[in-house]
């Protein structure tokens, strides 16, 4: 008999046991680990400005921008620059309504005319995931968009990922070129990552791509902004962005041991199922 804590019974029987427990450990751990700490990283929870109630329509969001005061609200997240959020098989068609009227992006469903059509592989849901997205003129009025995120853990990692494209405001002519700067903050001290320079033939798009940074938090919350950056100014490049992710990093150390621990339980159960090798004599 073989008491390990509140497993007991032959060796084989504890070590499926704790095995188990280990595994279900892992899995929970893990779970917990990947929880995703934005809100409304999808940004499909919209507000109205004023009047509350939803909203349901493509629109530039935002606090304020020059004067404007945009008449949406992506929840949780905020901005003063000229920034917008598509709903599905908008981006290209009736387009997202703004202090300047309705703007569209170059794509194959026409945009502002039959005349801005381009088969640029721009698809009609837009979003990896089908979702809402956000499009952020990167050479005029730009401003960060930024969030809160809450439930960090002071010096553990925490993984940013997101997708996002380049893209140009349609009605204008010529190459861009497109990026991202993501920034983490806790009021004092800020780290920054910026993805690649992409270029974005005329009319065109770049696909979109995914990026992970890694950042080492200091606080339990921290403010999370993205800057769009691209040129030249004057011809709108618009950098796209979506299903934006924050998740602790599970530390290496604690998931090997916890592996290894498990393989080491699972050679225990079959060396007792199977008994000590036996000495053959001669």
């Amino acid at each position: 008999m073989l008491t390990i804590g509140r497993f007991r019974g032959s060796p084989r029987r504890v070590a499926i046991q704790l095995g188990a427990a280990a595994a279900a450990c892992a899995i929970s751990c893990t779970a917990q680990a990947q929880t995703n700490l934005i809100t409304n990283g999808s940004f499909a929870a919209l507000t109205l400005t004023s009047g509350g109630g939803a909203a349901n329509y493509s629109a530039e969001f935002g606090t304020s921008n020059n004067g404007f005061t945009p008449t949406v609200q992506i929840t949780g997240w905020t901005t003063a620059g000229y920034n917008f959020v598509f709903l599905p098989n908008t981006a290209d068609t009736s387009g997202a309504t703004g202090q300047y009227g309705a703007l569209h992006l170059w794509g194959p469903n026409g945009g502002t005319g039959s005349s801005t059509y381009s088969n640029n592989g721009f698809t009609p849901t837009a979003s990896p995931t089908g979702g809402n997205f956000i499009g952020a003129d990167s050479a005029y009025e730009v401003s960060p968009i930024s969030t809160t995120v809450n439930g960090l853990t002071p010096n553990k990692v925490v993984a940013i990922s997101f997708a996002w494209a380049g893209a140009q405001q349609s009605g204008f002519s010529r190459a861009t070129t497109e990026k991202w700067t993501v920034a983490l903050t806790d009021g004092t001290a800020t780290t920054t990552h910026t993805t690649q320079v992409i270029s974005v033939v005329n009319h065109g798009f770049s696909g979109w791509l995914q990026s992970t940074f890694y950042f080492l938090p200091t606080s339990t919350s921290e403010t999370l902004s993205f800057l769009a950056t691209g040129t030249p100014s004057g011809v709108p490049p618009f950098a796209l962005l979506a299903n934006v992710s924050a998740v602790t990093v599970p530390e290496p150390t604690g998931l090997a041991l916890m592996l290894s621990g498990l393989i080491g339980l699972v050679g225990a159960a079959r060396f007792y199922r199977r008994g000590p090798a036996r000495t053959v004599r001669r």
